[in-house]
């Protein structure tokens, strides 16, 4: 890295809700956020933003008439980044850059828009400008009145922190000083658990996991096993929600954190969605993260850690790999919030940044905690997608 970069501001809604407090605060407690929602024919076990976020996205739905055709995916994303650059100071004028991820982009409206067209044989006339993946970066530059660059991709489950390497580029660039960049999913849809049962990673609706043989809403049993490394199933399940963070040159006196090192790595595919046995790609991007850092200076990880079975031991065997010496704390929040696709990354980035200021880990309730550091100074991030492309961003205090 040859500038220095601050993460001035961060915010999300999610199923933590709506505030970095109300983050901390749900973090807190070892109750999980996912429950059982109804799908046409089925049910799925999901984990959605809370009633009051719902209603508070509603509002912004209804507070302009262009915005009523919008998609939740776009809608979240408005949401946080109007909170992200409130807490950092920015204002339109500025002209910031803006680099928004989503995996599925318009989901919801997209099988909507195709069911009609089955129906009808003809497409309505807003199905192609709203499902756009360009859609969500500019709906959030019109909204936030800027003028500066902005960018939309789509990299599956590591966009956010890819969204987070193209600001990181920019601002090396001397391109621009400031950027805005995150990712945004409503894949709370019947076609997406569908999709994610046909792969068989999904959790069931009743799991057995050693202990108990019940409904999930119990506090007590863990639906989403993330990070259990003996578990004998897949146990992954989808959440919704968007998480944005600002970029800032330079070392601010409002920095939240900063960013120390970023690794990026991907690795040659036996099928649409493998990675090795030891996930080459995140030992690679994780070793180009720590740059000149000694590996034993890293605190903690926060892990991709998805709740597969294949996807955490694989991560678990990279970290084994590159720190060998010391292995550091190892976390992750998909237990609590599901996985989120493309806002995965970044609530991630989230979760590490509030370890960082509230120098207190945030374990998993269902394993042994063991490494756990009495200060933390260092942090890894991991993500990784389909496709086996994975990013590392290295975070201090």
């Amino acid at each position: 890295m040859h500038k220095s970069i601050s993460i001035t501001a961060i915010a999300s809604i999610s199923p933590l809700g709506k505030s970095l407090d109300e983050a901390w605060k749900s973090y807190q407690n070892k109750q999980h956020g996912i429950t059982e929602k109804a799908f046409q024919n089925t049910t799925a076990l999901v984990a959605q933003i809370p009633l009051e976020a719902k209603q508070d996205i509603e509002t912004l739905r209804h507070s302009d008439s262009k915005y009523k055709s919008l998609d939740d995916t776009v809608l979240y994303a408005m949401y946080a980044s109007r909170n992200a650059i409130k807490h950092a100071g920015w204002t339109g004028s500025d002209n910031f850059g803006i680099n928004i991820g989503s995996s599925r982009g318009a989901t919801q409206l997209f099988e909507t828009y195709h069911e009609d067209f089955l129906k009808n044989n003809k497409a309505q006339t807003l199905s192609s400008p709203t499902t756009t993946l360009g859609n969500i970066s500019s709906w959030v530059a019109h909204d936030l009145q800027t003028q500066g660059p902005e960018i939309s991709h789509s990299i599956t489950c590591s966009i956010a922190l890819h969204a987070m390497l193209n600001g990181i580029a920019w601002i090396n660039a001397g391109m621009c000083n400031k950027f805005l960049v995150g990712g945004s999913e409503a894949p709370l849809t019947s076609f997406t658990i569908a999709q994610m049962r046909a792969l068989k990673v999904y959790a069931k609706v009743k799991l057995e996991d050693g202990c108990h043989t019940e409904r999930s809403r119990s506090a007590t049993t863990y639906p989403c096993r993330a990070l259990d490394l003996d578990k004998k199933q897949n146990t992954m399940v989808l959440g919704e929600g968007a998480s944005m963070a600002c970029l800032e040159v330079g070392e601010t006196k409002n920095a939240l954190a900063l960013i120390k090192g970023f690794g990026y790595a991907t690795e040659i595919l036996e099928h649409n969605i493998s990675i090795s046995a030891d996930a080459k790609c995140f030992q690679k991007s994780m070793q180009m993260a720590l740059g000149n850092t000694n590996p034993d200076d890293v605190d903690a990880v926060v892990m991709h850690a998805p709740g597969t079975i294949k996807g955490d031991m694989s991560e678990f065997n990279a970290i084994k790999k590159i720190f060998f010496n010391k292995i550091p704390a190892l976390t992750t929040n998909k237990w609590k919030v599901g996985h989120s696709f493309g806002a995965s990354g970044m609530l991630s980035i989230e979760m590490a940044i509030l370890m960082l200021q509230q120098q207190e880990f945030i374990s998993v309730p269902f394993l042994e905690n063991k490494n756990i550091p009495e200060k933390i100074k260092t942090i890894m991030v991991n993500a990784v997608g389909f496709g086996g492309n994975a990013v590392s961003i290295l975070l201090s205090k």
